[in-house]
């Protein structure tokens, strides 16, 4: 026993508890030594974690925005008028509508044939004339002309406008030029193609007020014979509530045209009918 308590005894530890004091030894050392180096790198950490400034990056302006941006800045033909005077409408005029119209469909020689004769035309309104002072300057003879005429299912003058309200103004501003002679509304609102056709053949009408659409129906459909027509006149210069005229609109543009093809052009042409711009 005392032999073997003189014996050395750690040389009889196991490995791992015979280094445990100088690994602590060892590792008080390294901590000593790591310090200088850690504290740099938490002092770098806190100064990225320091708060940045925030800048509010603009959306890119797209082109659809700017499209948006266009059609906003478009000219309308309010602005247009706004800043012009009004210019009365003239055989020119329609003569250049109607070469429009024709030319994606017909050739050169069909729309040179197309061309009315200047002859045709009455003189335009000026914009000086209220309706009635303008047909008593192309019509003087109005009261002579309407008393001989007594064929049915036909008129003397039409005068053609873009709805049913303008002709109802229009038949209440010419009283003082029709007289006694008889007026008939040629308008699709309320009034039905078939009525306008019995009431056409019960009597004679001398002249007729209305649409170009119905006015070009009921030539179809035989209620209304346009050789006997003497005048067309065309409520040119009027302007609805967005300032269009009655040719400025494409729907009433397509039927005053169809109308023309349905006869007018072959009666102008042969000067039996007059045409006229108020």
């Amino acid at each position: 026993m005392a032999d073997d308590l003189g014996d050395d005894w750690w040389e009889n530890q196991p490995a791992g508890a015979a280094s445990s004091p100088a690994s602590d030894g060892e590792g008080d050392g390294d901590i000593e030594m790591t310090q200088p180096e850690t504290a740099p790198v938490s002092a770098l950490s806190k100064k990225t974690e320091q708060p940045k400034e925030c800048f509010l990056v603009q959306p890119k302006e797209t082109n659809e925005d700017t499209t948006k941006t266009r059609k906003r800045k478009k000219r309308k033909i309010t602005d247009i008028l706004a800043k012009s005077e009004p210019k009365p409408g003239t055989p020119e005029d329609l003569q250049k509508l109607m070469k429009d119209y024709y030319s994606s469909n017909r050739s050169v020689i069909e729309l040179e044939e197309l061309k009315l004769p200047d002859s045709c035309f009455l003189k335009a309104n000026d914009l000086t004339h209220s309706l009635s002072s303008y047909l008593k300057e192309i019509c003087p003879k109005w009261a002579k002309l309407w008393k001989n005429h007594t064929e049915k299912k036909s008129v003397l003058m039409l005068i053609i406008c873009s709805s049913a309200v303008r002709a109802l103004e229009l038949i209440r501003s010419m009283t003082s030029f029709r007289g006694d002679s008889k007026v008939m509304k040629l308008f699709a609102k309320h009034i039905k193609v078939q009525e306008q056709v019995k009431l056409l053949e019960k009597r004679a009408v001398h002249l007729g007020v209305g649409t170009p659409g119905r006015i070009k129906e009921l030539v179809k459909q035989g209620g209304l014979n346009l050789n006997p027509l003497k005048f067309l006149v065309f409520d040119w210069n009027w302007r609805d509530q967005k300032l269009r005229r009655m040719m400025d609109i494409p729907e009433i543009r397509k039927e005053v045209f169809e109308l023309l093809e349905t006869g007018v052009l072959s009666l102008c042409k042969s000067e039996s009918l007059k045409l006229g711009l108020f």
